[in-house]
């Protein structure tokens, strides 16, 4: 490795980080999990100084082998470099790791990869001011070992100072890495969002599948024409999206009436090859309640409105 790794870790005073000879910034990783244990590799893959720790302390060893510091505990990792990265299991374990460190933190630069909802990030990011902390919460659309290639989307938001002054080094771990705002929590809106987005079309592709497998028609016999479809329907989320923000849903597609007599048809199939409609007679109560309405003329964008006032009523 380029740079000198000193005495055991724990030795360094606050401030005193070990840098790479080219000015590459020390990281430390707390948590070595797959996810964790990736992040970790890339810093190494680039040559950045890296710590590592995790309570079970073998985890590290992988990583030490490659030359990773491994610290012996939360407290002398976080010394150990500017950054510290954490990757763990929940927000519970997060919360669990800070609350060890407490008015330690006092200067430390918090970057929280760890999934979770968008008030655990403010939450968390309130913790991290009320105790001296900059906190940058973090999310990661990627498998482990897409880490630190193109493929890994990461979603940042809180310290635009901290985003700023480490940009090149977050981009370490993924080369798309976007930051959304001061709003710790913007993060995890934009990967729930996105994820729940892929789940949607996933089941509703099984689903698909599972109706023309019943008529005997294999499923990757059945994909070419699916992608053909899938790649003009995706085009249509950007109309939606300017619709639901004018608030002006023009029939794009059709007009909802069109789909009311087609759904119809649709769970008709679906309920002959006893496949479950679940979802489809959802969406169809949604599109009879828009018809009586008097909004029939209204395109498949005008649903977003019962979909907001049915969230509102769950408040």
């Amino acid at each position: 490795m380029r740079w000198k790794t000193g005495r055991e870790p724990g030795f360094r005073a606050r401030g005193e980080f070990v840098m790479a000879n080219d000015g590459r910034k020390a990281v430390t990783v707390i948590g070595l999990g797959a996810m964790g244990s990736a992040l970790a590799g890339a810093f190494l893959n680039n040559d950045h100084p890296t710590t590592v720790w995790n309570r079970s302390s073998s985890k590290a060893d992988p990583l030490v082998a490659r030359g990773a510091v491994r610290a012996g505990t939360v407290e002398e990792a976080v010394a150990a470099s500017p950054l510290a990265i954490i990757s763990l299991l929940d927000y519970a374990a997060v919360r669990d790791v800070l609350d060890l460190l407490g008015d330690s933190m006092q200067g430390q630069v918090v970057i929280n990869m760890t999934t979770g909802t968008p008030d655990q990030a403010r939450e968390t990011a309130k913790w991290a001011v009320d105790h001296g902390a900059s906190y940058l919460d973090g999310g990661i659309l990627a498998d482990p070992e897409q880490i630190g290639t193109s493929g890994a989307r990461l979603y940042f938001s809180g310290s635009r100072s901290v985003y700023e002054a480490h940009g090149t080094t977050l981009k370490v771990m993924g080369e798309d890495a976007t930051y959304y705002g001061e709003d710790a929590g913007l993060a995890s809106v934009y990967y729930m969002a996105l994820v729940g987005l892929s789940y949607e079309v996933w089941v509703s592709y099984l689903h698909t599948l599972a109706l023309v497998g019943a008529e005997n028609v294999g499923a990757m016999t059945f994909a070419p024409s699916a992608n053909g479809v899938l790649t003009p329907t995706l085009d249509l989320l950007t109309e939606f999206a300017r619709a639901a923000d004018a608030g002006d849903y023009p029939p794009v597609a059709g007009p909802l009436s069109t789909h009311a007599a087609l759904m119809d048809d649709l769970i008709d199939a679906w309920r002959a090859r006893e496949v479950d409609t679940g979802r489809l007679e959802y969406v169809k109560a949604l599109i009879d309640q828009r018809v009586a309405e008097g909004r029939g003329a209204e395109g498949f964008s005008s649903l977003i409105e019962p979909i907001n006032d049915g969230r509102k009523d769950h408040k």
